[in-house]
Order: C-alpha cells, then structure tokens, then sequence
C-alpha cells in the first residue's frame, strides 16, 4: 500500500482528498494545526497528526511520526480576499508564510528521502487565480502564483531523480471556508471608497455559473499523483477548467 500525506486536512479540499485516497486503499497521513479524529472515518490505513507548515520543527516532527512516503500534497493555505491598499502587510506576510513558504518548506523536507529511493510525487494546490487575473485577490494570487513558478522550475530539477512534480488549480468552491482561517474580515478589507466596485464583483461570486466541488478537487490530486506522464498544469473543477482553456486550451 502506498501512502500520501496531505497538509490542511481539517476541512474543504484536504478533507475531502484524504478521505478520496483512502477509499483507493491508501495509507493516509491526513495532518492539520489542530488534529480532529472526529472528521474522517476510522481505519487502520489513517493517521492523524498534527502540522504547522510555518513552524520546521513541527514539519520535522511530523515526517517522523509519518515514516516512509510515496506523495506529499501541498493544501493547507490561508485564503484573503479585499482590495490589497487595505490589507496589512503583516497578514499578506502570514499569508506567504503558509500559502508559499509552508509550501516550499514541506518540499524540502521530503525530497531528500524521494530522492533517495528515486521515486516520489510532490501535489501543490494553488488556485485558478493563477489562471487568469481576478479583482479582490492580489495578495492571494501572489502568494499562489509563486508556487506555479516554483513547482514548475523544481519539476525539471526533480525529474532527473524519478520525481514528479505537479501543479492542481481548484476553481471557486463557495463551500469551503475560504477566508475563515485568515483572521481578517472581509468587509474590514473593502474601504468605503472601494465598495461601488466591489458590490457588483462580491454578486457574481454570489451567483457564479460554475463552481468547484471538493471532490472535484480530490479527484484531479488523486490524477495528479498518478500521472506518470510530462504535465504539469491540473486544473480542477468546472470553472477552472473553463479557465484554463480560455488563458491557452488547458495548460500542460
């Protein structure tokens, strides 16, 4: 049995991508900042532990406890979405710490036993903000397009080893908590002088022709982690999709 471990599984894509592998028959290291062992079915094949991608000591603990893997998928993320003028610098930096550098640092820590064994698969999820350019999200969509370059330059450097590096780019999910983990209120991040052009963008994302599910999103990790072939670029549910076709008939 092989065995993936996934960062952020306390809800929305995590959650619903260990529970997707596990139903493959997986081993399943489903890691969160403050472990539930109420949220996923209980098997022999599921451990739950805990993870701060911010902190290396906890990333170090955690690849510890986890022993041997065959695929990490990089999920846990901080969403924010407001006009960037009234976003303080100090959460865009608590964004990059997860969205980013919590990313690249969980990279680090598993390339050297893939290496190794010559094998492995690396899942980084980003968003289909990466797609095309979208208001109200500047500092999340850095955050996230600088795990596209990253992933995409560390693919080339990574294959030489037997290892695969891939890219998965959820669409808009209304039904996961995209900005509750951040800390900051939206509406605290839409000043006056912005709220005329904010109303008629916030009532599209109230009605959106298409959206993603999360078993969407599990779907297209679980796709992504076995794909042997060259590409990069996995878009994940229907308006992604769409996305991507539009910004260059589906990236690869």
């Amino acid at each position: 049995m092989k065995t993936v471990l996934i960062t952020g599984c306390s809800s929305g894509y995590g959650l619903e991508t260990a529970r997707h592998f596990l139903a493959q028959g997986w081993n399943v290291v489903a890691t969160m900042r403050t472990p539930r062992e109420d949220i996923l079915p209980r098997s022999p094949a599921l451990r739950i532990l805990p993870l701060d991608v911010t902190d290396v000591d906890s990333i170090a603990t955690v690849l510890a406890e986890a022993g041997p893997i065959d695929v990490l998928v990089n999920n846990a993320g901080i969403g924010v979405a407001g006009a960037f003028e009234a976003t303080p610098m100090d959460h865009i930096r608590k964004v990059f710490e997860t969205n980013t550098f919590g990313t690249m640092a969980m990279c680090q820590a598993v390339i050297p036993q893939f290496r190794a064994r010559g094998s492995g698969a690396i899942v980084n999820v980003t968003s289909s903000v990466t797609l095309v350019s979208m208001p109200l999200a500047a500092a999340y969509t850095a955050s996230k397009q600088a795990i596209e370059g990253f992933t995409g330059s560390l693919a080339h450097e990574l294959g030489h080893f037997g290892i695969r590096a891939k890219l998965v780019e959820p669409g808009y999910a209304p039904t996961t908590r995209f900005t509750q983990n951040s800390g900051v209120r939206i509406e605290d991040m839409i000043p006056a002088s912005y709220a005329a052009f904010a109303e008629p963008i916030f009532a599209a994302f109230a009605k959106p022709a298409l959206v993603t599910r999360e078993s969407d999103v599990a779907e297209v990790v679980w796709q992504a982690a076995n794909d042997s072939s060259g590409r990069l670029h996995f878009p994940a549910g229907a308006d992604a999709v769409a996305l991507a076709e539009r910004a260059g008939g589906g990236r690869r």
